[in-house]
């Protein structure tokens, strides 16, 4: 296990306050309570202004009928009043009251009070007898109580007033029934939300502190960490994200790893191989001119060796760090032209015959160069290990979608268990015979990287007859302005 350096800084931990768990369940919680608090409170005043709707109807509409039936009377006496009021049902009333247009009571249902002869002193009264309809209703805890007050009116003249007064405790009980019953299920539904609100919390913020761990893991170098979790929610899409992630950088160091493994050893034959001739030279006593000049010789091919080495490397460098070119509109037929130029003393120096058949410009956006060393590269290879008095054969053709090229060899062929490994970097078939050709090994690893950062593609396959062929092809592109 990798332990921590004093110098490395420590990871921070999350205050358990300002966790996500916390604020996951502070927010159902706040949610919940703003729901709730309004399933309270609209159904009891809902049912608050229906009843005072319905009471303003009944209440006023009673405490009207009885004016009406006292306005033809023309004045107002305690004989005539009682009389008008005993042909009258007011029983659903529990006090009902009328005075004169002076406010002296005539009548009133109380019994338990002798107001008659008196004087009302109740605002709606006195409101009523200024010729104005009142009503008004509250409610408390046991009841609604409902008053209404309207003029008597004879032939445009007030003579009186009549107030009613109702006591309904029926209602109220039905509302209190009704808030009690929702306070009840509030309290269910608040118990049940808190406990699923922790069950939902601790297992998102599960996942995510799997997730976490998985993270602090790797970076601290354990690229294999995984992190398995349950279910198919964006948290575990997150994960397999994580997982896929941890398996490229795993395989990205173990390429990496055998990269730098290679290339020391590349890099360290010819340098061996340099120092051993320099030695020799210096310990051999009396060293005549011509072994001096093949040693020399031999010298500068290895150093040779190295600078094809480092450029290629450099090369392999630049492609891995995305570095782009500028795209022009490039004919591949002319730098198949001069690739051919260029190789021809080597095809000539191995018997080698170049052929070339592009009817075709091939005309696409890319770097001219990236081109070169890809048509290079591959022709190259064909010539270096083909037999003597064989052929390296070059075929351009284009469509409106793309443009590929097929270079063909007589040479010695790729045996088929190899051919998925050509493309890795140092990798050769025959190390002995690529070494003594001069090959590095990342010839075939600079074409495909970048011939796939023009979103092409380049196969091998074998060729009947004997050698091989390499098919490169390129998406048609917007031609460069």
């Amino acid at each position: 296990m990798k332990r921590r350096s004093k110098s490395e800084p420590k990871k921070k931990k999350v205050a358990f306050w300002r966790s996500i768990r916390v604020r996951f369940l502070l927010s159902y919680l706040f949610i919940i309570a703003a729901v709730l608090l309004f399933v309270n409170i609209y159904p009891i005043v809902t049912f608050q202004n229906a009843v005072f709707r319905m009471k303003q109807t009944s209440v006023q509409n009673q405490a009207s009928v009885v004016a009406s039936a006292l306005s033809g009377l023309g004045t107002l006496t305690e004989d005539d009043v009682g009389q008008v009021m005993d042909q009258l049902d007011t029983s659903a009333l529990n006090r009902l009251i009328v005075t004169d247009e002076m406010g002296k009571v005539l009548y009133d249902t109380t019994e338990n009070e002798d107001t008659v002869g008196r004087y009302a002193l109740l605002s709606e009264i006195t409101q009523a007898l200024q010729g104005k309809d009142v009503f008004r209703s509250d409610y408390t805890a046991d009841a609604f109580r409902s008053r209404a007050a309207v003029p008597v009116v004879y032939r445009g003249v007030l003579i009186g007033a009549v107030y009613a007064y109702e006591y309904d405790s029926d209602q109220a009980a039905l509302l209190s029934g009704l808030q009690t019953n929702m306070q009840r299920l509030t309290l269910v539904v608040v118990v049940s939300a808190v406990l699923v609100s922790l069950i939902v919390s601790s297992s998102m913020t599960r996942k995510i502190g799997k997730l976490l761990r998985g993270i602090q893991s790797a970076g601290d170098g354990a690229n294999a960490a995984k992190v398995s979790l349950r279910g198919h929610d964006e948290i575990n899409a997150l994960a397999e994200e994580f997982n896929d992630m941890t398996d490229r950088l795993e395989r990205t160091e173990r390429v990496r790893r055998r990269f730098v493994s290679d290339a020391s050893h590349e890099l360290k034959t010819p340098l061996a191989s340099i120092r051993l001739l320099a030695d020799s030279i210096l310990q051999t006593e009396d060293i005549d001119m011509d072994t001096m000049r093949e040693f020399v010789g031999d010298i500068g091919e290895e150093a040779d060796r190295l600078n094809r080495i480092t450029e290629k490397l450099l090369a392999l460098t630049r492609l891995d760090a995305g570095a782009e070119n500028p795209r022009t509109e490039v004919e591949l037929r002319n730098v198949v032209d001069r690739v051919l130029h260029m190789l021809r003393p080597l095809a000539e120096e191995r018997r080698v015959e170049l052929i070339q058949d592009c009817p075709v410009p091939g005309t696409l956006a890319a770097n001219p160069d990236d081109l070169h060393q890809i048509v290079f590269n591959l022709v190259e290879n064909g010539v270096k290990y083909n037999v003597f008095g064989g052929w390296v054969r070059l075929t351009l053709g284009e469509t409106e979608n793309q443009v590929t090229l097929l270079i063909e060899d007589t040479g010695i062929g790729i045996p088929e268990e190899e051919r998925p490994k050509i493309f890795d970097r140092f990798y050769r078939v025959d190390k002995a015979r690529s070494r003594q050709a001069g090959g590095t090994g990342l010839g075939l690893s600079i074409v495909q990287d970048m011939v796939r950062r023009y979103d092409g593609t380049v196969e091998v396959g074998p060729r009947d007859g004997g050698g091989t062929w390499f098919r490169v092809t390129f998406p048609r592109e917007v031609k460069a302005e």
